[in-house]
């Protein structure tokens, strides 16, 4: 199954806003004080559940990602393994009875009588 070009252009663009945030946050450019937060428990309890749910998030896409990668057939499955035998023990039972057809088929024949 092959990306298309515009989700992984989301993906690049959604990765590079975060590297954005994350330094803004490290530089302290948008930074709060602590008073503010404890000022306002209203904001701080908002801010805790919307930091939870962007963490849940992240972490159901982290953990379909990674199933995903680890379940992806590399090669047949036992039950398509066992039908490609099954194809070919089929395809030679039917060259064994074509064989024994024709043999059965020469048999039958009555030998050709001479002509007048």
């Amino acid at each position: 199954m092959k990306t298309s070009r515009w989700v992984l252009l989301s993906w690049v663009v959604l990765i590079v806003l975060l590297i954005v945030v994350e330094l803004a946050e490290i530089t302290h450019l948008f930074t709060l004080p602590v008073e503010s937060a404890l000022g306002d428990p209203l904001v701080f309890v908002l801010a805790l559940v919307f930091t939870t749910v962007v963490a849940l998030v992240g972490a159901i896409f982290i953990g379909i990602y990674i199933s995903a990668r680890i379940l992806s057939p590399s090669g047949f499955t036992p039950f398509e393994e066992e039908m490609l035998r099954m194809r070919t023990d089929l395809r030679d039972v039917k060259a064994a009875v074509e064989e024994m057809r024709q043999a059965t088929a020469e048999m039958s024949d009555p030998p050709a009588k001479g002509g007048p």
